[in-house]
């Protein structure tokens, strides 16, 4: 293992790639919400990374941090009899990471096939924790998708149910 964190991978990766991106350094942050906030960008331009099991294989799936996953959409795609969240001690194990710290990529980054739901592409923009709970990436999802290299892109979200204007703290 090298010396090299999460962070100067993605980095490099970008740089090599020619993307136009923008760091921030945060206080910590354990949730899409807090990120968004600490960022000052809204919660739908994050990309939220989740990393799960089908069959026995695990997949980072990306999507907007302002909806949740539609685990049925992704059973299908892959024809997955079974289906679930890597739990905390697996996603440590598999990439050192803490929840809330994955960044959305796969290979050479971390060690899984990378899917991005396609309501990713919505946005002009894709905001995410790089490595750490104290450092995020803002670029645009063009460099993202270009960079990031997903072997599937496809529908795999669902709308959170949202509190009406002035509400506070919905999910």
């Amino acid at each position: 293992m090298s010396d090299t964190t999460i962070l100067d991978q993605i980095r490099q990766l970008l740089i090599d790639n020619e993307a136009s991106f923008r760091e921030i350094h945060h206080e910590p942050t354990f949730t899409s919400q807090e990120s968004a906030q600490a960022r000052g960008e809204d919660l739908h331009l994050g990309g939220k990374a989740l990393l799960m099991k089908g069959d026995g294989r695990y997949c980072l799936f990306v999507l907007p941090a302002d909806r949740k996953v539609d685990s049925s959409a992704i059973r299908k795609e892959f024809k997955f009899k079974k289906l679930r969240f890597a739990n905390r001690e697996e996603l440590e194990k598999l990439t050192g990471l803490p929840p809330g710290a994955i960044p959305p990529f796969g290979e050479p980054i971390l060690p899984f096939d990378l899917c991005v739901d396609q309501g990713i592409r919505e946005n002009d923009r894709i905001a995410f924790n790089a490595g750490s709970l104290t450092d995020s990436i803002i670029l645009s999802v063009d460099d993202y998708l270009t960079s990031a290299q997903p072997c599937r892109v496809f529908q795999f979200s669902l709308q959170e149910k949202s509190a009406e204007p002035g509400e506070a703290g919905s999910k």
